[in-house]
């Protein structure tokens, strides 16, 4: 059954996906009016080119404050998008508060991994190589056994690569993929642009020297 596809609507599938009005009708005439089909078909449109978005300047979005309950540890973070009305969504505010909270409990050093400083990733590469000629690792798979060693170092030091704490399971997404998502919703690019954790009692050389 066809639903009337009312302005109404059109405006509830934007505030929730932040897709342009007329991709918004075109979507729900598509779906014959079903929301929550038309919603999928944005999702999907989206995710199929938010590769295509990065790159692109995001000047605006929020900074979101996470104290952990019991008051030991806190965290800031700014999340950039490309527009205030992107911003001002219920959306992308559960994304950044998601990712406050992942902070929060994972602790990551850095955002990405080209933010790991080439001397650090030396040294790990080293350490990785000495352990694997100690376990008497053959030399042709050397280079193998690093390379995994270092998407473990990736997955507990960089929040991008590391695993979404609200999720559960071998499927469970990377942080990475949960902000695609949010960018595939929003028709944004959005990137993390800096965080900062603070845990009760420790100083800043005790958790990452080289800084976010």
């Amino acid at each position: 059954m066809t639903r009337t596809i009312t302005a109404d609507l059109v405006r509830q599938l934007r505030e929730q996906t932040g897709a342009g009005i007329m991709d918004c009708k075109q979507a729900l005439t598509e779906a014959d009016g079903d929301f929550e089909s038309a919603r999928d078909k944005l999702r999907a449109k989206g995710l199929a080119s938010a590769e295509k978005r990065r790159g692109r300047e995001t000047k605006e979005g929020l900074v979101d404050a996470y104290i952990h309950p019991g008051g030991q540890v806190g965290v800031l973070i700014e999340v950039n998008c490309e527009s205030d009305f992107v911003a001002r969504t219920d959306q992308f505010k559960a994304l950044v508060h998601d990712l406050a909270i992942q902070v929060a409990a994972q602790a990551p050093r850095y955002v990405s991994r080209d933010q790991v400083p080439a001397a650090e990733m030396e040294r790990e590469r080293a350490i990785y190589r000495e352990q694997a000629a100690q376990e008497g690792k053959s030399e042709a798979h050397l280079e193998q056994i690093v390379e995994g060693r270092l998407r473990k170092f990736y997955e507990a030091f960089c929040l991008y690569d590391q695993p979404f704490i609200r999720d559960e399971g071998p499927k469970g997404r990377r942080v990475e993929q949960l902000i695609q998502e949010t960018v595939a919703a929003t028709g944004e690019h959005i990137a993390v642009a800096r965080f900062a954790r603070f845990r009760l009692g420790e100083r800043p050389d005790e958790t990452n020297p080289d800084g976010v």
